[in-house]
């Protein structure tokens, strides 16, 4: 009776498939392009076990339904012809763990499809998310998603690592207080913080700042480097467990009397490539984001560590009152004056409605906002300012920082009240960040 039921069904899917495409074409060459791009062979879809298994459920959603159209290559009769990816020609790529996998259709993938079975746990739907690796159904097929194992933190690769493992968003300190412009951070608070170093003639000077987010790549704005700013200098390092920028030496900080906290030496590592996303406008600011790619691997210490990137939007639903921190080296006062110490200050979440009619006044209708940005501040002295463009904006997310925003923008002067500053939203491009990063 079941096999009854599944014939009835197939002959059904394949009645619909051509009843959608209503037309006959011409009998072509054996191979062909799957939607996702690879090469494929035009055989009948009951001859392709990766488009068969897309069918093999009670009830076929209308993208599944697309997919199965975009795969049509001919007719046999009545009956269509599918490209089906040949295993010789799959794209090679890498899950989010940087383990090296094939770029196939979910549906052939079938530990991946699993993680998409009833009860739904949002772990295992951000996982498949950033498997993706071409078009929306085509994912980087690997091993299982590995055993999450906690502290195991010294391997990193440059992928960013999954916040289970506790390899990211996690300092040492407790203290959160705050005064007018920020305070100075613990010396081994926000151990992610990194600067940019500008190379022009013989000398050099940090102009931005970023956040590391796996061994080899640290993420930043594209106006840190592309544009103006490759008049002022070129950005040629990475400066990484930095704490007071006019020592040159060992920073320490007195505890107790008698008493020194003192860091490791900072790490200043070359500058392999630099990424800024491809339709960034300098004008309107969208998409001011990039990525910044090491010569060689940062160390994992308790000075130098990878930020979390965000795991969901906090903008579809803030909690009542959000919170969020931006820490740099930026100016700290209502001149241009930047601080040697890092600094950070708390910010209060600012909704883009709220924000977009602050930002339609007269003096500041440089650029409409959009969806992919997030404002924050518009309280008296507290605020980022000139020198932390590129940092991150952070949420506390139970004890992970996750980097939300990238500072992008503001009012000429800094901390006015009412007047938030501009970030760019983080989680509306982590599919970006991913398709950027190799090992």
């Amino acid at each position: 009776m079941h096999q009854l039921c599944d014939k009835i069904k197939m002959k059904h899917i394949l009645l619909i498939l051509a009843s959608i495409l209503n037309v006959y074409f011409v009998r072509s060459q054996s191979s062909c392009t799957t939607p996702s791009g690879g090469q494929g062979r035009c055989i009948p879809m009951k001859e392709c076990s990766s488009l068969l298994t897309s069918v093999s459920k009670k009830y076929i959603k209308p993208q599944d339904m697309e997919f199965l159209t975009k795969s049509h290559c001919e007719l046999e009769g009545q009956a269509p012809k599918v490209c089906c990816p040949t295993q010789e020609t799959v794209k090679q790529c890498y899950t989010p763990y940087g383990n090296v996998g094939k770029c196939v259709s979910i549906y052939s993938c079938q530990h991946l499809l699993d993680m998409l079975k009833q009860p739904l746990v949002q772990q295992n739907i951000d996982y498949v998310k950033s498997s993706r690796c071409a078009e929306e159904y085509s994912v980087c097929c690997g091993p299982p998603k590995e055993i999450i194992q906690r502290g195991n933190c010294h391997n990193l690769n440059a992928f960013p690592p999954d916040p289970l493992t506790d390899c990211c968003g996690l300092d040492n300190t407790q203290s959160r207080k705050i005064i007018a412009f920020g305070i100075n951070a613990e010396i081994d608070q926000f151990p992610w913080l990194t600067l940019i170093e500008y190379k022009k003639g013989d000398g050099i000077r940090t102009l931005c700042g970023g956040s590391l987010i796996s061994s080899k790549y640290v993420l930043t704005a594209a106006h840190c480097v592309t544009g103006n700013i490759l008049i002022t200098g070129t950005p040629t390092n990475v400066r990484l467990g930095e704490y007071d920028t006019s020592n040159n030496g060992r920073d320490c900080v007195l505890v107790a009397p008698g008493e020194e906290d003192c860091a490791d030496p900072i790490v200043t590592i070359p500058i392999e490539d630099t990424i800024p996303h491809p339709e960034y406008d300098a004008i309107t600011r969208k998409n001011d984001i990039a990525l910044i790619r090491l010569e060689q691997n940062a160390p994992y210490t308790d000075f130098i560590r990878p930020i979390c990137l965000p795991t969901s939007d906090i903008t579809a639903s803030p909690p009542s009152k959000l919170i969020l921190e931006v820490a740099g080296w930026g100016a700290y006062n209502q001149t241009t004056r930047k601080s040697n110490i890092k600094l950070y200050v708390r910010v209060p979440f600012v909704d883009m409605q709220e924000c977009k009619t602050i930002y339609n006044q007269p003096k500041l209708a440089e650029a409409e906002l959009w969806s992919k940005q997030i404002c924050a501040g518009g309280e008296k002295n507290r605020d980022s300012c000139k020198g932390d463009s590129g940092g991150p904006l952070m949420y506390q997310n139970q004890r992970i920082y996750e980097a939300v925003g990238l500072v992008s923008y503001g009012p000429t002067v800094c901390g006015q009240e009412k007047i938030p500053a501009v970030y760019t939203k983080v989680y509306d491009y982590i599919s970006w960040i991913r398709d950027q990063l190799k090992p």
